[in-house]
């Protein structure tokens, strides 16, 4: 009789869909071809794990047993709302060599191939990253609508809806031609950067590394497409942010910026390497917002002080590919550093309609009041930034920030 107790199982199953949540339902989908029966497939799994788990103890590969298991209910709900019969037919033949040995193998990691699928131009801009986030990444909805300055339910019902359109248009779950790449790139690196950056952020303790996620596909992105300056000027830009992130909480538990960092225990291989990367990118001749933005991440880190006159006028040509108010924002606070603050203040100003839910339009705008001697305004902005942060790393930055007020 099985020892397995419920408490176990149950912790293992969270484990798996914490960590392999991702691999699973892009392999699933590789194999099915649809979206929403890989995840209720993933689900009606889980749950089958309880009792099965329950009866005969753990696995030796939880993860491929929830696979196969998984594919055999997707393959029955195929049947069951009688899709294409031939289809259903090819499933079960995709899928017979996979029974016997899938618990054993590693399973194949089809993550890109998703991640392509929900970039389709067919969808819009925030419909593609938002699906990824949620599909790929198990990001909560109130995750990324953070990360969108949306609300929760709005963009629950775009997922739902980009579901739908991708399930309807019959799109293929392959990663595309040369010819298709332009047309979702984009989108894709888009993706994988919020990855990156939710999970530089993330104050979850759990072993779901988000970062490591996102550097790994950058880099299966540049063995698909090699010598694009984009994929390695994103791939750049993680890597450089990346080799910081032991340093960018200090014993207090407040973020330290990069300039106040201990640089020792930055990683310089992954500095040295980053570098190496976008000097290769900019050799191209093919500037893009990827390689500005790493650039502007590498003058923070040169000398012994960030170089603000070459970040600003870095900010000034990523403008010309990304006009966006977050975009403006850091440009006003670089204009702030090189001895501008008064025409810094009057660019924040105007951005208050656009990023009234951002937190850091309000870390910035504080910092320009206090620069300016506006003392009681400044501590009104730290308290707003303050309310609306949701790491507590940044709020403790923060909280020093007011006190200092007085």
């Amino acid at each position: 009789m099985s020892t397995t107790t419920p408490i176990a199982i149950n912790k293992a199953i969270e484990h798996v869909l914490r960590n392999d949540r991702g691999r699973l339902i892009a392999g699933l989908v590789a194999r099915l071809g649809d979206l929403q029966v890989a995840e209720d497939a993933l689900q009606e799994a889980s749950i089958s794990a309880m009792s099965h788990w329950g009866r005969s103890g753990l696995p030796n590969s939880p993860t491929g047993w929830l696979m196969k298991v998984a594919l055999n209910k997707g393959i029955d709900r195929a049947r069951a709302v009688q899709r294409d019969r031939k289809k259903a037919d090819q499933f079960m033949v995709i899928s017979a060599s996979h029974y016997e040995t899938i618990d054993e193998e590693p399973i194949p990691d089809d993550r890109l191939r998703l991640i392509f699928a929900c970039c389709h131009p067919l969808l819009e801009e925030k419909s593609r990253i938002g699906l990824t986030l949620r599909t790929v990444c198990h990001l909560t909805t109130k995750e990324i609508a953070a990360a969108f300055l949306d609300k929760e339910q709005t963009l629950g019902q775009r997922i739902s809806r980009a579901k739908d359109k991708l399930r309807e248009a019959d799109i293929e779950f392959e990663i595309p031609d040369q010819i298709s790449w332009p047309a979702r790139l984009d989108s894709v690196l888009s993706t994988i950067y919020l990855i990156f950056t939710t999970g530089y952020v993330n104050e979850d303790d759990s072993e779901r590394d988000l970062c490591a996620e996102a550097i790994f596909l950058l880099r299966l992105l540049d063995r698909l497409r090699p010598d694009d300056p984009e994929i390695e000027g994103a791939l750049a830009l993680v890597l450089l942010t990346d080799a910081r992130s032991i340093a960018r909480i200090g014993n207090d538990g407040a973020t330290v910026p990069p300039a106040e960092q201990n640089r020792t225990l930055w990683d310089m291989h992954k500095v040295e390497e980053a570098r190496e990367i976008l000097s290769q990118a900019v050799l191209r001749g093919r500037p893009g917002p990827y390689q500005i933005k790493a650039a502007i991440a590498d003058c923070h880190m040169m000398g012994i002080a960030p170089d603000w006159k070459q970040i600003s006028l870095l900010y000034g040509s990523l403008w010309a590919h990304e006009p966006t108010p977050v975009v403006a924002l850091n440009w006003a606070i670089a204009i702030a550093e090189i001895g501008q603050p008064e025409v810094a203040l009057t660019k924040v100003e105007a951005l208050e309609t656009d990023l009234k839910t951002f937190q850091p339009f309000y870390a910035a705008y504080a910092a320009i009041l206090s620069q300016l001697g506006q003392f009681d305004k400044a501590k009104k902005m730290y308290e707003m930034a303050i309310q609306l942060s949701q790491n507590s790393a940044n709020r403790n930055f923060l909280e020093k920030k007011l006190q200092k007020l007085g």
